[in-house]
């Protein structure tokens, strides 16, 4: 069922402007929904696109996961480009895009794996690049069935690894002096912390982009929390609640 008008746009809204986000409360506008687990939220998008993009411009989300981005660029009047490797993330992606809207933006959804260089991008030809990768094996989005799939990847350095081809092929086609956002999070192994957000991080620069802003997403509503806290008394540790939302800059 198409949304009516009224509903395609939240009812509160205010850009960001420090570099600590927390929503406490998600709103789901038009055919945004949680379904898709640990799928951003479209505040965060929202924020993302109007801050690092102009109307029209040509975005670009390689891991598109559970469409918020491209229902956002439909939305706010981006051109996208999107894929996944995953079919099922790109067939609910298309399902979510069936809402009425009177804009000429251009949404393309593709089976594709991000490490891999789409011979349609040609170089600097993304305004924007932003993506929301899994976070290693942590939720196995395709259930261990798709080989190549970064959520099966339980190695923290060759989830990098693989991450780092990500960010060659981003900074090869983005614009020059253009901005490329990922968010990220970090996780525990054996009891202790792992960063995984600044090795993520590390790969960015390496290809050469530039740290712009490193954002603090704060966490809300996640499953289970009460398990957790009993038991992060029990066993003396910290639960993470926040992910890094990195900023980079292709200069």
């Amino acid at each position: 069922m198409q949304k009516k008008q009224k509903e395609l746009h939240p009812e509160i809204f205010d850009q960001e402007c420090s570099t600590v986000w927390s929503f406490p409360r998600r709103w789901n506008w038009c055919t945004h929904n949680s379904k898709y687990r640990w799928n951003w939220s479209p505040e965060v998008v929202r924020n993302l696109i109007l801050r690092y993009s102009k109307e029209w411009d040509y975005l670009l989300d390689p891991m598109i996961g559970g469409g918020t981005t491209a229902i956002e660029s439909k939305l706010l009047n981006r051109n996208l480009i999107c894929y996944d490797i995953n079919p099922v993330a790109i067939d609910l992606t298309k399902s979510l895009l069936d809402f009425e809207l009177d804009n000429k933006s251009k949404i393309k959804v593709q089976l594709h794996d991000a490490r891999e260089k789409n011979e349609d991008l040609k170089k600097e030809s993304i305004d924007f690049v932003l993506m929301h990768p899994p976070y290693a094996d942590i939720i196995k989005y395709s259930e261990g069935k798709i080989k190549e799939d970064l959520s099966n990847i339980h190695d923290l350095d060759k989830f990098c690894d693989e991450i780092e081809k990500v960010a060659k092929e981003s900074y090869r086609v983005l614009k020059s002096w253009n901005f490329c956002a990922i968010l990220m999070w970090d996780t525990r192994r054996e009891k202790m912390y792992q960063p995984l957000a600044f090795k993520v991080m590390e790969r960015f620069l390496k290809v050469w982009f530039v740290l712009k802003e490193d954002i603090i997403k704060v966490q809300h509503n996640c499953k289970a929390t009460w398990f957790w806290v009993n038991k992060s008394k029990e066993a003396n540790f910290l639960l993470i609640m926040h992910e890094h939302l990195f900023i980079f800059k292709k200069v």
